[in-house]
């Protein structure tokens, strides 16, 4: 007995033996058996990566594991991946591995993991799975027994397709169909003409038709029985049981699959009437508590497919949805909906894809009595769907969260009350032929509230009328406000449709009317995180801080002609304020926009633009304007015209500038250019309100600043990278006149040269000696240029007075005008002594003769010298003459 146990444990190894090693020997002659079969039969790029046979992950049989495999499409799909997956296993019998080169092996399982199954049809008709290379020899003799081709036959037992995705497109229907998380598994003989195959299916279905999308991402489930006709390629319903979400149907029918045409009769419906299946066709996110909601009333889905499937025709199809006065409450909202009637459906009765149409007969529900009608008609689903539909009655928007378990981003209180119809095509909408787009009726919303996080305030519409005629849909009235802000409205809406259905921008005109109208109303919150180690973030918990800004919405493109008593931006208010703004692409465009403001007026012109870093270009005219209310409100205009701040008067400016926003819309100094002319009409100056007048009142001693007044005064700047050149100007203080040139920055730094037109007299010193010799009132009146630059900054100046170089300028027109009298009176001389010596003047009297006779004698010594200077060797020589050469 012993002995026999031996032999047996013996004979037990080899074969164990043997069977672990037989892979070593086969792996090689079926992975040259698949290229070769792949390569005669398939017109693809097939690649895999590892390729491993065992003989014990699917004992008793043979397992082929084929891992990271790819199939890419030749043309016309060049480079389109018809399916690929992390692995694929073939169950086979071990006897297969023995079989002679020209046998086929039978497979009896298949198992595919993480799939991608990507089928597509062109516009064209060619399909991206026709793969296969037709071979004329066997096609001919097909029918011959004898004729036989090494490969495999498929007598399968059972698969499974495991977390896979299968995608659909066919480009003709636009038809996309997505299959995402499928597990799939069947249970039967493929190697019988007919059996029974039993199935377990789920997945994730996305289907769209053209533009609309009918499922997204609906779970959908189906265990079903089936009868299989292989022989005729026929499969029919046995018992089964579908769900869509959670709405359970049921088939009955048959699939028949042709060599051109395939057949279909197939029909379908819910097992029960219970109103909470409707309940498992909305989102999840509105299915809080289903199993404890109270309904009341049926809800049916039934429908039916038959027909043909080629390339032309689709099944003929009659789906209805119907619901009787029904009702439903959630658990704890306070609220039921009532009176639910529901009849719709989707029909096709020529078997033409164009032929489908989608009809909501009637659509009813009440709430607290406001009783909701609609109903809509939808044709021409895959061209230019046509839609015809109509809305009536009332729905209180606040009741939507009473009779709803959803989470809303804010609370919405008001009456919607509605009468009207629209007939329109989904082309006019999307290629904006708003003529195309016909409307009637009438629409009201009172007491509607809005409240934005971002918002400072919750904007209220009390009253909002509209009508809608064939070619045009009014805003008859709009009642709104926020925070300070009030509105008034009127005007015309040129895409109501489109910008509901299809997301447009909303264009139109509209007139509006404020009396107050505060921007800071519209103004956003932002969290920004601002680091570094500063002493002041080092004991902050929490460094971030709220920013505010303003967006213009991107949605609109209108004109706003408006009129507004008092506009408030920043700490400026402007009263009587009318003009227009074009709102598009978040930019609006103002245009002849007037104003009061600080006591004058003000036009303006430009835009302003939020999207991406805001920015602004703007053209001011401001008329007689209070110079010291604009410059204590506006830090604009400080930075421009910093020593303003210490005028009081009026002036006129033109102001032409563009540059960055902050987020609050208020401009980035930096980023200014632009140019300004500005006119002093008059102004008193108070030099102890600027460090820069009181400190050159301190170093020119003779300036009284104190009594310094300004008139008719004009200056003109550039600006530009924060810097302002003020280009030379002239105004006069107590007679002295003043010539102003220079620059100053962001940073307060200036650069200014003065020049005053000086009362030489003022200079003192040595110039008082000079200014001795001449005459009293000449002297009076003499006047020099006196240099003065202004450096450092606006709050702590640096004077320098230069007194030398007026002293030195004055002293030499002295000496020249000295020099010019000299030479004059030397020639008066000259003529008298040409003359005779005297002047033939009867009436000269005696004393005057004396006078003159001594003021010639002492210019003739000055004139003899300066014509000494002239005629040096002539004056020599008389002179010689006189010393002694004379008897």
């Amino acid at each position: 007995m012993k002995k026999l146990l031996k032999i047996v444990g013996i004979v037990l190894g080899i074969v164990i033996l043997l069977l672990a090693l037989s892979p070593f020997f086969f792996e090689g002659t079926i992975e040259k058996l698949i290229k070769k079969n792949i390569d005669k039969n398939v017109n693809a790029d097939v690649a895999w990566g590892d390729f491993d046979l065992s003989l014990f992950k699917s004992f008793p049989q043979a397992a082929l594991v084929i891992k990271d495999f790819s199939v890419v499409n030749r043309v016309p799909f060049k480079g389109d991946t018809l399916a690929s997956g992390k692995s694929l296993k073939i169950d086979m019998g071990i006897m297969q591995l023995f079989k002679k080169g020209d046998e086929p092996i039978s497979i009896d399982g298949l198992t595919l993991d993480d799939a991608f199954i990507n089928i597509k049809i062109d516009s064209l008709g060619n399909t991206n799975y026709d793969v296969a290379i037709q071979d004329d020899a066997v096609t001919n003799n097909k029918n011959q027994e004898n004729q036989q081709t090494a490969g495999f036959t498929f007598d399968l037992k059972n698969y499974e397709v495991n977390n896979s995705r299968i995608n659909y497109l066919d480009e003709a229907t636009k038809t996309f169909l997505i299959l995402k998380e499928v597990n799939h598994q069947g249970t039967g003989d493929f190697s019988l003409a007919q059996s029974e195959l039993d199935t377990e299916t789920t997945a994730l279905v996305s289907f769209r038709l053209d533009d609309v999308e009918y499922l997204s991402n609906n779970v959908v489930s189906l265990d079903a029985l089936f009868q299989l006709d292989l022989e005729n390629q026929k499969y029919t319903f046995l018992d089964n049981e579908a769900k869509v979400n959670e709405l359970p149907l049921t088939f009955t029918g048959f699939v028949k699959v042709n060599e051109d045409i395939n057949e279909v009769d197939l029909s379908f419906k819910t097992p029960s009437s219970d109103f909470k299946n409707f309940f498992a066709l909305i989102p999840e996110v509105y299915k809080k508590d289903l199993k404890d909601v109270q309904t009341t009333g049926d809800f049916i889905v039934n429908g039916a497919l038959k027909g043909i499937v080629d390339e032309t025709h689709i099944p003929t199809m009659d789906i209805k949805i119907e619901s009787n006065n029904a009702s439903f409450q959630y658990p704890d909202l306070p609220k039921t909906v009532r009176n639910i009637s529901i009849n719709a459906g989707i029909k096709n009765e020529t078997g033409i894809v164009e032929d489908t149409f989608i009809q909501i007969g009637n659509l009813t529900f009440s709430i607290d009595g406001d009783v909701f009608k609609a109903s809509a008609l939808i044709r021409q689903l895959l061209d230019n769907p046509l839609i015809n539909m109509s809305l009536e009655g009332r729905l209180n928007l606040a009741n939507i969260k009473k009779v709803l378990p959803i989470e809303m981003e804010q609370d919405l209180t008001g009456v919607v009350d509605a009468n009207l119809t629209a007939d329109f095509d989904m082309n006019s909408v999307e290629k904006s032929q708003y003529q195309n787009i016909k409307t009637s009726g009438m629409a009201t919303l009172t007491g509607f509230t809005y409240k934005d996080p971002s918002l400072k305030e919750a904007i209220t519409i009390s009253q909002a009328d509209m009508s809608f005629r064939p070619d045009d849909i009014k805003l008859i009235k709009l009642l709104a406000t926020t925070g300070k802000t009030d509105i008034t409205a009127s005007g015309n809406i040129q895409n109501l449709v489109p910008f509901i259905m299809s997301k447009e921008d909303l264009k139109g005109r509209f007139i509006v009317q404020s009396n107050t109208f505060d921007l800071n109303d519209f103004m956003t919150a932002k969290s920004t995180s601002e680091g570094g180690n500063s002493e002041e973030n080092k004991n902050v918990a929490n460094p971030s801080k709220t920013k505010e800004a303003v967006k213009i919405p991107d949605f609109l493109d209108t004109t706003l002609d408006f009129t507004a008593n008092k506009v408030i931006y920043d700490n400026i208010t402007l009263a009587n304020t009318k003009g227009t703004v074009s709102i598009k692409d978040e930019t609006a465009t103002l245009t002849n926009i007037l104003s009061n403001i600080f006591g004058g007026n003000v036009g303006l012109s430009g835009n302003v633009s939020t999207k991406g870093t805001p920015s602004f270009q703007m053209d001011l005219d401001l008329n007689k304007i209070a110079i010291a209310e604009t410059f204590q409100s506006s830090e604009l205009l400080k930075y421009l015209v910093p020593i303003a701040s210490s005028l009081q008067g009026n002036f006129n400016t033109t102001l032409s500038l563009k540059g960055n926003l902050s987020e609050d819309l208020t401009p980035v100094l930096t980023t200014l250019a632009g140019n300004a002319l500005a006119k002093i009409i008059t102004a008193e100056v108070d030099p102890d309100k600027t460090p820069l007048l009181s400190k050159l009142g301190d170093q020119v001693k003779f300036l009284n600043l104190d009594k310094l007044s300004l008139r008719d005064v004009t200056t003109k700047l550039n600006f530009d990278n924060g810097s302002i050149q003020v280009q030379p100007f002239d105004f006069d203080i107590k007679g002295i006149n003043v010539t102003v040139d220079g620059r100053h920055g962001l940073d307060k730094t200036i650069a200014y040269n003065l020049k005053m037109d000086v009362p030489a007299k003022y200079l003192g010193g040595d110039v008082n000696k000079l200014l001795a010799k001449l005459d009293p009132g000449e002297a009076a009146n003499m006047s020099v240029a006196l240099p003065i630059g202004l450096r450092g900054t606006i709050n702590n100046p640096q004077i320098s007075v230069d007194t030398k170089a007026a002293v030195t300028t004055l002293t030499q027109r002295l000496i020249e005008k000295q020099k010019q009298d000299l030479t004059t009176k030397g020639i008066d001389v000259l003529q008298d002594i040409l003359g005779g010596g005297t002047k033939k003047d009867s009436t000269t009297t005696s004393t005057t003769r004396n006078d003159s006779t001594k003021t010639q004698d002492n210019t003739t010594k000055v004139v003899k010298d300066i014509l000494g200077g002239l005629f040096g060797k002539k004056t020599k020589k008389q002179d010689t003459i006189k010393s002694g050469n004379l008897p």
